[in-house]
């Protein structure tokens, strides 16, 4: 196999498997799913015939695998020979000169020891660990082997017990629930008490080292603890031997529990001792009749006094177990347990060069572990002793930073200070105060709007505030003219403004409902949400008909104005509950209804201009409703950014059409707002079909970085001030419609090169800038009609708008101020590159035999999950895990995808209740807890150079801490980059497996998996 950057290679070395000869020993080193993975990185795999049968593994899957089935001696004469338990003094002979690698008991096994180095071969002791190695969990057989020992054990004493572990309340009377006491609280220890407790019992435990409490709480178990200051702890994470005094403190503390459990299982040993012996005979005699002992330590003399190796024996009424080799009782499990740490180890003995490489000078783990090298017997290795405290104290006192509190309070009074100031110059330019109260109270009210809305819905609530953003289609119809069709330049740019509102209206309501759809459980209730179009279809009806009569007044249609505003801001509102989510669309729809009703009077227009409304108003809704009905999940954020342009064109044309209707003269303010409606709708527009090209990948998403960036932008933004200075100035309609057009025409090319220079992983911020830019376009169009409803509804959305940008930027850890100037002044700094580091790659049918084996599970979805439609696979997986009693949980980081909350509807739409979806600050607190992480399709989010490396484009962005799981598994297509353009360290991390290919079939083929009994 030829070397790359990605690939260990093995370089055909032989690895041969034998059949373990111990009498008892079903287990076996490696199991088929190992021999592909070390095939595919270039080993030939040899095994003896009849190797697995005892653990389930037959010769021809070995042999499908791509393994070599040979006999007893030519096994011997592999280059590298896996075995569990220790060789024969013969089978160490035929090794000769060549290595071997298993649990080789090496303190306990000096003669073999010295037979290997005597001839000049290299072992591996995997017992021998560091086990205080993070990287070494990986390699870790003791750790995996005594798990299942831990699971296996209560499983023998339920077996055994003449009571069920559960309690139960019957007509025939109670049945108290079994009390299990753990001595020994290691790996076996913790997996005894976890499976106790998922069988309900009640479960107490007991070690020497006092550090172990707090694990057994968290588990739920009960600690017993010795009344002594004498501590049990000893290097490595083991137990040390402890005195007369102590244990004679322990006797009575553990005689007067014995007396009421009902299973006692231990596992303390200590490394090339025997086992200490913790439960003495009359301790045995005091449990209840039916009781067992399940001792762990057996084959090291046992921790029970009545213990036989090897034999169950009863003790009055106990029955006590003696089990030798616990793992061996569920060899398959135990076997893919080993054979995983073993393929593991030699993945990780791949130099840089790609050569297999025994380092014992760098590599820690493999030091540890090697007994012999070359022929040369190696000391147990010590590892160099941590640092002395004083020197971390003073390394982490100097980077803490003092504070000022009285500077910080000056500094935000000073910010306070100048944006009220501002407030106040540019409010006194306004000639109403009323339409000043009534854009600063929409704009606070937008804000806090937004506020409650969890990260999960905003990708709706960006949908609801999009769609009622076009009643940009009020300033079309109240500058609507001519016949059936328009007949000036005017009018023509009104009618254009009615047929493209009429779009993002009809569209964006029907996409809306359609996102909020997905978010309903099969369970939930049936809803009844419709029936709140009631108060608004009454009020339009009642005000047409009053208006019908000769009954309307300016305050009636005020007052259903300012009912149709309170509409715009429920609907937003009600997005911050999933209860009422479903019911935010109809109460946005009503607050608009009514806004068009009171505009339709207020238009006093023809009969044929009332046509040419419904005429461009129809061929609009039409488009709208086709358009949304052909948008699926995937493509929601580009579908999105194309409706907030037309948005911004309706905004430029009724600005530049009021211009065109009314001219100059009507004051420096209402200059001012025709102006900037037309600026800002004209960015929109640009900046939006840019965003939306990007999303649709029709352009590249790295940033344009054009010579002289930052000038161009500074030169338009100059030109688009001076154009404003002198629209507001100039007494000359030439000059006037010139500013005007130059200010329009700034406008778009900044918004097209500034959107076009951020990167497509700022995309997401993006998306909400745009969205609020429709907003105050909107609501410069209200100052131009003088309509407070425009006003209302434009700063409602653009400022719920520029909030959400606010959270997307902290999400992303990007400047509000980049993002607005489109990187403006930034340089990237060096990525970290992962050159000569390797990875690990696991299969199939190991990440099920991974899942079925985990009791928590973490789904992590990305975008390329969205790409792939693996929605649904993802989500019956899931469902699979669920049922089979695991925990399962989904964690999605607030700017996952291609806009806020677009794997939320992904998942929504697959079925999966939004009750296990959880966002990136609940999840982190549990990562820990979590025995497998699935990343699928997901890259910058979970990417650890954000914390880790300062140099990195994307450092300080909050991601989800998947590395801090036990085992990590990343789906993704290939080894490169994410949308951002930055290496991920965690693909290399040694709790982490790639499972490279397509995510829609290997998810298929993990849902099949899990299916297969």
């Amino acid at each position: 196999m030829a070397a790359s950057r990605h690939a260990r290679d093995l370089h055909g070395m032989t690895v041969g498997l034998c059949k373990e000869t111990l009498e008892g020993e079903a287990r076996v080193a490696l199991v088929p799913a190992n021999i592909a993975i070390l095939k595919k990185i270039g080993g030939d795999v040899a095994v003896e015939k009849g190797a697995g049968e005892a653990s389930g593994y037959a010769d021809k899957e070995y042999e499908e695998a791509g393994a070599k089935i040979v006999d007893k001696d030519a096994i011997w004469k592999s280059d590298l020979v896996v075995k569990i338990r220790p060789p024969s003094a013969e089978e160490a002979k035929k090794l000769e000169n060549r290595m071997i690698v298993g649990q080789l008991m090496a303190r306990q096994n000096q003669e073999l020891v010295d037979q290997l180095s005597t001839q000049g071969a290299t072992a591996l002791s995997m017992d021998m660990l560091l086990r205080t190695l993070s990287r070494g969990q990986a390699f870790d057989v003791l750790s995996s082997q005594a798990n299942i020992a831990g699971i296996r054990a209560v499983v023998d004493a339920a077996a055994t017990i003449q009571k069920p572990f559960a309690g139960q309340m019957t007509a025939a009377g109670r049945i108290n629930p079994s009390k299990v006491l753990v001595c020994g609280v290691g790996v076996a220890g913790l997996a005894a008490i976890q499976q106790a407790k998922n069988l309900n019992a009640v479960v107490s435990a007991f070690d020497v080292r006092s550090a172990t409490k707090e694990q057994v709480q968290s588990l739920g178990a009960k600690f017993l603890e010795v009344e002594s200051d004498e501590s049990g702890e000893a290097a490595g994470g083991y137990a040390k031997e402890m005195s007369a005094e102590w244990f004679e403190a322990a006797d009575q503390m553990l005689l007067k529990e014995c007396a009421s459990t009902n299973v006692i299982i231990t596992t303390a040993q200590i490394p090339g001792k025997k086992a200490p012996t913790l439960i003495k005979k009359n301790m045995v005699e005091a449990m209840p009749p039916g009781s067992v002992t399940i001792d762990l330590a057996a084959e090291t003399g046992g921790n029970v006094e009545t213990t036989v190796p090897g034999e169950v024996v009863q003790v009055g009424g106990v029955t006590c177990v003696g089990y030798t080799n616990m793992p061996s009782r569920m060899a398959n499990t135990a076997s893919t347990l080993f054979g995983g740490n073993v393929t593991k180890l030699l993945q990780s003995m791949v130099d840089k060069e790609n050569n297999f490489t025994v380092d014992i000078e760098n590599d820690e783990a493999v030091r540890s572990m090697c007994v012999v090298h070359n022929g040369t017997k190696l000391e147990p290795y010590v590892p160099p002793p941590p640092p002395p405290e004083t020197e971390k104290q003073e390394a982490v006192t100097e980077v803490v930073e003092e504070t000022d509190p009285a500077s910080d309070a000056m500094k935000d009074a000073t910010i306070a200070t100048g944006v009220l100031g501002t407030g106040v110059v540019v409010g006194s330019a306004v000639p109403g105060a009323g339409m000043l109260g009534t854009f600063a109270l929409s704009v606070w009210v937008g804000s806090q709007a937004v506020r409650g809305v969890a990260h999960a819905l905003h990708s709706p609530l960006m949908s609801i505030t999009n769609a009622i953003s076009g009643m940009t289609i009020v300033g079309g119809m109240l500058q609507l003219g001519g016949g059936l069709l328009p007949t000036t330049s005017a009018q023509v740019l009104a009618a254009s403004a009615v047929s493209l509102s009429s779009i993002n209206l009809v569209g964006g309501f029907i996409v809306t409902k359609k996102m909020l759809d997905m978010f309903r459980r099969p369970d939930d209730p049936p809803e009844y949400w419709h029936y709140y179009l009631i108060p608004s279809g009454a009020v339009c009806a009642g005000f047409t008909g009053l208006n019908l009569v000769g009954m309307g007044s300016p305050g009636l249609s005020s007052a259903v104005a300012l009912a149709s505003g309170l509409g715009c801001i429920a609907g937003i509102s009600a997005m911050s509950d999933q209860k009422t989510t479903r019911l935010a669309n109809f109460l946005a729809m009503g607050g608009v209804g009514m806004g068009l009703t009171t505009t339709l009077f207020a238009m006093q227009a023809s009969g044929a201009v009332y046509g040419q409304f419904l005429l461009m108003g129809a061929l609009g809704g039409i488009a709208g409703q086709q358009i949304a009905a052909r948008i699926g999940p995937t493509s929601l954020p580009q579908a999105v950014a194309g409706f907030h342009s037309l948005v911004g064109i309706a905004a430029t044309s009724t600005a530049v059409g009021d211009f065109m209707l009314h001219g100059l003269g009507h004051g420096s303010f209402h200059a001012a707002s025709i102006y900037l409606g037309a600026w800002m709708g004209s960015i929109t527009c640009t900046g939006s079909i840019i965003a939306c090209l990007k999303l649709a990948e029709k352009m590249s998403s790295k940033p344009l970085a054009l010579p002289g960036r930052d000038a161009m932008n500074i030169a338009m933004g100059v030109g688009s001030a001076a154009c404003m200075v002198g629209f507001m100035t100039t007494g000359s309609p030439a000059m006037a419609a010139m500013c005007l057009a130059g200010g329009v025409g700034f406008s778009g090319a900044l918004g097209f090169h500034m959107t076009a220079s951020i990167g497509g992983a700022d995309m997401p911020v993006v998306i909400t800038l745009l969205n609020s830019y429709s907003g105050w376009a909107l609501c410069a169009e209200g100052f131009i009609l003088d309509q407070p409803l425009l006003t209302v509804v434009g700063a409602l959305i653009g400022s719920s708008g520029a909030f959400l940008t606010k959270i997307m930027c902290d999400g992303m850890n990007r400047s509000l101020t980049n993002v607005i100037l489109g990187g403006f002044g930034t340089s990237s700094g060096a990525v970290q590159t992962q050159e000569g580091l390797v990875h690990t790659e696991i299969d199939v049918a190991g990440t099920v035999a991974a899942l079925k084996d985990a009791d928590s599970v973490c789904i992590v979805p990305g975008y390329g999950l969205a790409v792939a439609q693996a929605q649904g696979a993802v989500a019956a997986i899931a469902k699979q895990l669920t049922d089979a009693g695991k925990t399962v949980s989904f964690a999605v980081h607030p700017v996952a995808g291609r806009m806020p909350g677009q794997l939320n509807v992904l998942l929504a739409e697959a079925g999966v209740p939004y009750d296990i979806v959880y966002e990136m600050e609940e999840i982190n607190e549990e990562m820990d807890n979590v025995d497998v992480t699935m990343v699928i399709g997901a890259n910058d989010t979970v990417n650890s150079a954000a914390e880790d490396d300062p140099n990195s484009q994307i450092a300080g962005m909050p991601v989800i801490q998947v590395w801090k799981s036990k085992h990590v598994v990343f789906m993704k297509r290939s080894m490169a980059s994410g949308y951002a353009g930055v290496d991920n360290p965690v693909f290399y991390k040694e709790n982490t497996d790639m499972l490279l290919g397509n995510a829609a079939d290997t998810c298929e083929q993990i849902k099949q998996g899990l299916a297969a009994k």
